[in-house]
């Protein structure tokens, strides 16, 4: 079972979680997945008409998303942060070692706050969201991409058959991830206003699932969970996911696809000169009106368009 206090249930392994990244901060793994998610999330902001001065990067491993700023959203001030002190040190700049769910800035340091693919890794996201809320200044933008939905999905399926078939018995191998539909709310419960959740979905392909697998070795993805089985995995379990999923979702040329799915959050810190809905009743026009059709009290029988 994962771990529980008396406000939180703890899912990942933080101090595993660190040492993944530090062993990919060296930087000779792949890194097109957040090469992808980082244009992303530089294009949302570059839509916004608005300048940004003061920014964090949060996740920055390597500082490849302040390299590819180049004065985006008006930011004159970037401060990087990553939970990894070896990708830290890799940056230039304002930087610093601090994790997602204990962050150490004042209230109201930033006009801007990104993340590329690091929020996923925590344990109270609620909890994570509202901090950044909190460092925002009023009428901030949060601007957030994280793997969710189906992602890693085909892989799961079959590490979990091999593992059943060869040990008889399953242990966690892939992350749980959050469905898109659910983050909205999450940011309302954050405090959060117009919040936006926008899903994109990449399709990778690989030699082979162990191909797969290594990748998300490199670039410092792999099972961090608290539950996750110690030790090495059975040559043959690993062996026989690979059989599977060439079987179940191999492509013509004997590739294999690996699902992606990127989700990016877009919040504001509230700040009264921001549009509210407006108060119930107080429309100028009937929407009866508008759709030709006749108005009925509540608990009527539902209206009907007039016959044209």
């Amino acid at each position: 079972m994962p771990i529980a206090t008396p406000d939180r249930i703890t899912v990942f392994d933080r101090p595993a979680l660190r040492a993944r990244r530090d062993r990919a901060s060296p930087g000779t793994g792949p890194d097109f997945l957040f090469a992808e998610a980082t244009e992303r999330l530089l294009d949302r902001l570059a839509d916004i008409d608005r300048r940004f001065p003061a920014a964090l990067d949060l996740g920055c491993r390597d500082g490849a998303l302040g390299r590819a700023i180049a004065g985006r959203g008006g930011i004159e001030f970037l401060v990087q942060a990553d939970p990894s002190p070896r990708f830290v040190a890799r940056t230039a700049g304002t930087r610093l070692a601090a994790e997602p769910e204990a962050l150490p800035f004042a209230p109201a340091s930033f006009d801007v706050v990104l993340s590329v693919l690091l929020l996923h890794w925590v344990n109270d996201l609620p909890g994570a969201l509202l901090q950044l809320r909190r460092a925002l200044k009023p009428d901030g933008l949060l601007l957030v991409s994280l793997l969710a939905g189906d992602t890693l999905g085909e892989l799961r399926e079959c590490l979990m058959a091999a593992e059943l078939a060869e040990e008889g018995g399953i242990s966690p191998r892939v992350s749980p991830f959050a469905e898109p539909r659910e983050l909205g709310a999450l940011l309302q419960r954050a405090g959060f206003a117009m919040p936006v959740v926008d899903s994109d979905r990449l399709t990778v392909t690989y030699p082979d699932a162990l191909a797969l697998m290594r990748e998300l070795r490199l670039m410092g993805e792999s099972n961090a969970l608290v539950e996750r089985r110690r030790g090495f995995s059975r040559r043959a379990t690993l062996l026989r996911a690979a059989a599977l999923y060439g079987e179940k979702f191999g492509q013509a040329d004997g590739r294999i696809p690996a699902s992606f799915e990127i989700v990016t959050l877009t919040g504001w810190a509230p700040h009264p000169g921001q549009p509210q809905p407006l108060r119930p009743g107080s429309a100028a026009a009937r929407l009866a009106s508008a759709l030709d059709s006749t108005e009925q009290p509540a608990g009527e029988p539902t209206t009907t368009a007039k016959p044209r």
